[in-house]
């Protein structure tokens, strides 16, 4: 029996031995865990700035607005993102054109998409797509005919009728006073359309969707 507690008690020396190196051993384990550990926020970050990167080329860009032709809805130098996978012109969405006719993008609202007729009547101030009346909530101001717009189209004083052919889309800007477009440039070719603008990220107390 004594033979037996013998055995069983440990011997002072390995005590002290492991008393002094528990100590660095846990420091190694603690540098080896916050290692691993910083590695593993390195190698998420990458993945996901990764992610990011393609959503944009696929799926989204992010573009500028230039001039007031907009406005009172987008204001010159707002930050927008715009979504253009499969995207095909709808009635009062805002899209991002390029086009051929002016040599640059420009940013306006679709008011008539193929085989419409749109009707513009500067005499009351009205928009009519396939005889009805369109909202004026966005519109900034009176719109005023300037004598600019292709005569092909006037029906009668002061007002113009626009028969959308295929694949084609009207777009006109909020601004109506102060916007170059399909009154002047003529028809936009869907495949000129480069999207569909969903998102203002600048300036930050617009910040929210676009409508």
């Amino acid at each position: 029996m004594e033979n037996e507690k013998k055995l069983l008690k440990p011997d002072p020396e390995d005590i002290k031995l492991a008393s002094e190196a528990a100590p660095d051993d846990l420091k190694e384990k603690e540098k080896i865990n916050l290692f691993d550990e910083i590695l593993d926020w390195v190698e998420s970050f990458v993945f996901a700035l990764f992610v990011i990167i393609l959503i944009f080329i696929f799926f989204l860009r992010i573009v500028t607005v230039d001039g007031p032709s907009m406005n009172n809805t987008l204001e010159d130098k707002d930050r927008l993102i715009l979504t253009h996978l499969n995207y095909t012109p709808a009635r009062d969405d805002v899209v991002v054109v390029n086009s051929t006719v002016l040599d640059k993008t420009i940013i306006k609202r679709v008011v008539g998409i193929q085989g419409d007729t749109v009707k513009i009547d500067y005499n009351v101030n009205k928009v009519y797509v396939n005889g009805e009346e369109i909202s004026n909530e966005h519109i900034a101001s009176t719109m005023i005919n300037k004598s600019l717009f292709d005569s092909t189209y006037q029906t009668e004083r002061n007002v113009y009728e626009y028969k959308v052919p295929q694949g084609q889309c009207f777009v006109m800007g909020d601004n109506r006073n102060n916007s170059t477009d399909s009154r002047t440039i003529g028809f936009v070719n869907n495949s000129d359309v480069l999207g569909h603008v969903v998102f203002r990220l600048y300036p930050f107390n617009k910040l929210g969707r676009v409508k």
